[in-house]
């Protein structure tokens, strides 16, 4: 029994790496000498450093860098092993988990350690970079991240404007005269899985600002700032930023990229199969395991699930999806190339029982050695 075990994390409950562990354990329990092979997952998420880290024999690295309110926090990234390429997650930080409820203001928070990351990969030796963009706690477009970069945004007294999402009504110019000069041997390939535009009814602040402790009044003022900020990126370097599909992801963030750094949004699943070469790895299993904490209606929407088994029903593979919990009216099972689906919740429990992480682990051994025991009951008839 050959069998491919690739899952995304349990978002706020267990990696993928710690989740195909358990998984893996599951499917010795009945066959104990079974090949397995172990791939993690992200979509651009929580978790995508660990997985590409982990998919390309790399590493981690740490940085103090400023944090989403100006202080100093640890962040860290990753490396691949041949050198060539870091993975950033901009949650590392800017993201809401270094964040108190009730310090949550997208009106102060920076993206400013984004840019200090940047720069220490660059300094390192890193030209190829691969950013995962959720989980901000910002909506400053990128404005923190490209000052840290070398760019300057100036109010009308001709001085450089603060940090936050207040200052974006206040820029008149933008001047990249001192931007890092390895920026341009660098390539940015951005997971991105959200269409919005940049400011209006769909865009950063009215769609995100609110998750991020935005109240309706500072929704208002952060889309007349993204919106006036943007009239500026266009007079002064002739790119608009709002009409790129993903620019107002993370607050802005994918605007910055695409329209100052010439990053490529895309699928964060597509992203991912592609590094770890997916297609390759997948030929002549029997089985493949893949995971989620919720299968439901957003997961044939570039979660890591239906790209897993879109490839292998390709291949007449079967795939199995054991996850934390079915939403199942808003998920149709076979239509995305899946050929059963599993909950490890076993009885009833409150969510914070069910997302404990030894909860999880324990559960994903059990149900795995169970769906796996059948399996072989099966076979051996």
């Amino acid at each position: 029994m050959k069998v491919l075990i690739a899952i995304d994390s349990f978002k706020g409950s267990i990696s993928s790496v710690h989740g195909s562990e358990a998984i893996a354990y599951g499917i010795r329990d009945a066959y104990p000498n079974a090949n397995i092979l172990i791939t993690p997952l992200a979509d651009g998420g929580e978790g995508t450093v660990e997985a590409l880290v982990h998919a390309t024999g790399g590493r981690i690295l740490e940085k103090e860098v400023i944090g989403p309110l100006g202080d100093k926090v640890k962040a860290s990234y990753g490396t691949s092993k041949d050198g060539n390429t870091a993975f950033i997650e901009v949650a590392a930080a800017c993201g809401l988990p270094l964040l108190s409820q009730g310090e949550l203001n997208p009106m102060v928070t920076t993206t400013y350690g984004v840019g200090e990351l940047i720069i220490d990969a660059m300094e390192n030796g890193y030209r190829e970079f691969i950013i995962g963009l959720g989980g901000s706690s910002t909506n400053d477009a990128g404005v923190g991240m490209l000052q840290a970069l070398g760019f300057r945004f100036l109010d009308h007294h001709g001085k450089e404007v603060s940090f936050g999402g207040r200052v974006l009504a206040s820029i008149e110019q933008i001047d990249s005269e001192n931007v890092h000069p390895l920026l341009r041997e660098c390539t940015f390939h951005v997971a991105c899985d959200v269409r919005n535009p940049l400011y209006g009814n769909d865009g950063a602040a009215y769609i995100y600002g609110p998750q991020k402790g935005a109240t309706p009044e500072m929704v208002k003022q952060l889309d007349a700032g993204l919106r006036h900020y943007a009239s500026i990126v266009s007079r002064d370097l002739k790119v608009d930023i709002h009409n790129i599909e993903g620019a107002g992801a993370a607050g802005g963030l994918g605007a910055a990229f695409s329209g100052f750094l010439n990053g490529k949004l895309q699928s964060g699943i597509d992203l991912m199969l592609n590094v770890i070469d997916l297609e390759k790895k997948i030929q002549g299993v029997d089985m493949v395991i893949t995971g989620e904490g919720m299968l439901d209606s957003q997961t044939s929407m570039g979660k890591a699930p239906s790209g897993i088994a879109q490839i292998a029903s390709s291949l007449n593979i079967p795939v199995i999806a054991i996850v934390g919990a079915i939403k199942q009216e808003d998920h149709p099972i076979k239509d995305n190339g899946l050929t059963a689906c599993f909950s490890i919740v076993n009885q009833p429990m409150s969510i914070e029982e069910a997302m404990d992480t030894a909860t999880t682990y324990s559960n994903l051994q059990f149900v795995t050695s169970q769906i796996f025991s059948l399996i072989k009951s099966v076979k051996d008839k």
